[in-house]
């Protein structure tokens, strides 16, 4: 008989961005990462988000908490800088940020600023690719990235506004990072949850009716969780995953069969 180990993460290290409080999706990952026995660093956007962070950040046993805006010039790199430092590797790595100036958010695509687009699609998306392109020369052993997606970047939701071109980009970028990076064992994933209540979610128009037709339609008949997130993310991050990259991955009960 086969014996699986018991913390299949053991020995691992990676990175989660975007932890904002015990409601944020990374922080559902963290969990999931942690459980499985990986080792973490763990960073913050601001002074303002610290004392909202770092308790997590000590419940997780976090090596590693830093600031991190990747708006900031050099924030992201000291990041990685610390984790070559302290670890002098990683295994895995999340992205879980994306930011779009309210007014560009709430109004029409038609509509958005010059400003706003840039602006939404360099945090959203390029900081992914950056993060990526730091964490390669790090995953000697190969390794997992993943980013949060969303179903509005493949199908028109109503009030995603402009940040359905934004993740579908960020979902075109993980295919091609994943090619890229596929002969060194660095695989690529986009986690594309339900509707989930977080303070990010907070910031789209009328999220209270997504939230709601989702847990109607949706087959399993109910809205995922952080923690649903987490562990489906965690077990990507395994070795029981190592030859499945470049995908979308849904955790959200099954809402994105539907028509």
């Amino acid at each position: 008989m086969i014996e699986l180990p018991q913390k299949p993460l053991g020995g691992k290290k990676g990175l989660v961005l975007g932890i904002a409080n015990e409601h944020s999706l990374a922080y559902g990952c963290a969990v999931g990462f942690r459980a499985l026995g990986g080792e973490l660093a763990v960073t913050y956007l601001n002074d303002k988000a610290k004392p909202y962070v770092e308790p997590l950040a000590r419940e997780l046993g976090a090596s590693i908490f830093l600031p991190c805006d990747v708006q900031v010039p050099g924030q992201l790199e000291a990041v990685f800088q610390a984790i070559e430092q302290t670890w002098g590797k990683m295994d895995f790595a999340l992205h879980a940020i994306a930011f779009a100036p309210k007014e560009d958010l709430h109004g029409r695509l038609v509509d958005c600023s010059h400003d706003g687009f840039l602006v939404a699609m360099d945090v959203s998306c390029y900081s992914f690719i950056r993060m990526a392109h730091l964490a390669e020369p790090l995953m000697h052993d190969g390794g997992a990235l993943f980013t949060m997606s969303y179903y509005g970047g493949e199908k028109v939701v109503e009030h995603y506004n402009v940040m359905g071109p934004v993740k579908a980009a960020l979902e075109s970028s993980v295919r091609y990072l994943a090619y890229e990076l596929g002969p060194k064992g660095i695989r690529v994933h986009a986690i594309s949850p339900g509707p989930v209540k977080t303070r990010a979610a907070s910031g789209i128009d009328h999220f209270d009716e997504l939230i709601e037709r989702a847990a109607n339609r949706a087959p399993a008949r109910h809205l995922v969780s952080i923690m649903d997130v987490g562990a489906a993310t965690a077990v990507l991050a395994t070795d029981f995953a190592k030859l499945i990259t470049g995908e979308t991955v849904y955790v959200d009960g099954g809402y994105h069969i539907l028509g």
